[in-house]
């Protein structure tokens, strides 16, 4: 296959016959010279594109993010904006499905994966949170971003186990799991900063003047 190994049809291409290995053979087994051959890829440059086998699935998580992400999340609610974003991330797995599941069934015999998921996985969903507009500030930031990985968790599950064909099985547990924690107060909407009225510079704090620069101010003025 004459594929230019930036262009992601490259990627695609190799994502999905490592997957497809992984699925006959187990996560474990899989090479990346076996699939780069399997693919039709020069091994070369899927070498410089994939320099390890889970670079493969950090890519795959990328691919995910972007359909999740590729434009504005529908609903008034952080818990309707939320609902909307995760199930783009699941309808987005689809395609990727049976070989998701033979890694997911790798993770319990593979702790350093399982870590550099949880990784991955945590940082997508720092991005969802904030495009659902949650509240991820200060100690009650970390609890609802906590929260919101408990509801992925525990939905993913029910994923892989969704034989429906419009995942309804998945939408429902991912409903209530929502419903739950909007309950419990844990979908805090966070406020835009012109709105509290607190100049933010780029590094993220509070522009406040020090009481020696307002002297310095004031005996200039």
């Amino acid at each position: 296959m004459n594929v230019d190994h930036h262009d992601p049809l490259f990627d695609r291409t190799m994502i999905e016959a490592t997957l497809q290995l992984a699925q006959s053979q187990g996560w474990q087994r899989v090479s990346l010279v076996d699939a780069s051959r399997e693919a039709g890829l020069p091994l070369q440059q899927v070498r410089q594109r994939f320099p390890f086998k889970s670079m493969v699935l950090l890519r795959l998580n990328r691919q995910i993010d972007d359909a999740a992400l590729c434009g504005a999340s529908y609903g008034t609610t952080v818990r309707e904006r939320m609902f909307d974003l995760l199930m783009r991330r699941f309808d987005a797995m689809q395609d990727y499905r049976p070989g998701i599941c033979a890694v997911m069934q790798t993770l319990p015999r593979d702790p350093a994966l399982a870590a550099f998921l949880a990784g991955t996985t945590m940082e997508s969903l720092r991005w969802i949170a904030d495009s659902a507009a949650l509240d991820r500030h200060g100690l009650g930031g970390l609890i609802r971003l906590n929260t919101l990985l408990a509801i992925w968790s525990g939905t993913l599950i029910s994923w892989e186990k969704d034989i429906t064909p419009d995942l309804a099985e998945t939408m429902q547990t991912l409903d209530k799991a929502l419903a739950r924690a909007e309950r419990m107060g844990l979908l805090k909407e966070s406020i835009p900063p012109e709105q509290t009225g607190t100049v933010m510079e780029e590094g993220g704090l509070p522009d406040h003047v020090a009481p020696e620069e307002e002297g310095d101010n004031n005996g200039l003025s």
